[in-house]
């Protein structure tokens, strides 16, 4: 059995503002890839869904995912998930839905990992602050993390 795709993902909110970022770094043999977004007037649960949902549809349909994460709403998230047919959220559907799609067929595990200098942890961490500061100023976005970029990821 191949070895799971890797997904290190983060997000980073501001209260005063209600904007958030997150950002994704994805790693298999032959790939490295990445994402940043963000937006306006959000809660961080649905910062970290959004995240969390593009992420996992970037990967692969049926590849098995192993996500690492220090972030508290990431792992809350993945608390949900085995519950999530049976009882979907009643909020942010529209997120709820996606991420239920990129799920399904697939298997999917969750870890904790600390953001640690030159980690992927810490450059997902890095890209959620700039996409929550950039979410401040423009609103919602969504955008690839350049490949020059993804090479200092330390994969």
């Amino acid at each position: 059995m191949p070895a799971p795709l890797r997904l290190w993902i983060h997000t980073a909110f501001n209260p005063a503002f209600a904007c958030g970022g997150w950002a994704y770094v994805l790693a298999e043999p032959g790939l490295t890839a990445g994402a940043v977004g963000g937006e306006r007037t959000a809660s961080p649960d649905r910062v970290a869904l959004a995240g969390l949902a593009e992420a996992l549809k970037a990967a692969r349909a049926g590849v098995a995912v192993s996500v690492a994460s220090a972030d508290p709403r990431i792992l809350a998230i993945a608390r949900r998930i085995p519950t999530l047919e049976a009882d979907p959220p009643p909020g942010d559907l529209d997120l709820w839905a996606p991420l239920a799609a990129a799920l399904k067929g697939r298997a999917v595990t969750f870890a904790t990992e600390e953001a640690r200098p030159r980690t992927p942890a810490a450059f997902a961490l890095a890209w959620s602050e700039l996409a929550r500061d950039k979410s401040k100023a423009s609103g919602v976005f969504r955008a690839v993390i350049p490949r020059t970029n993804l090479a200092k990821a330390g994969i």
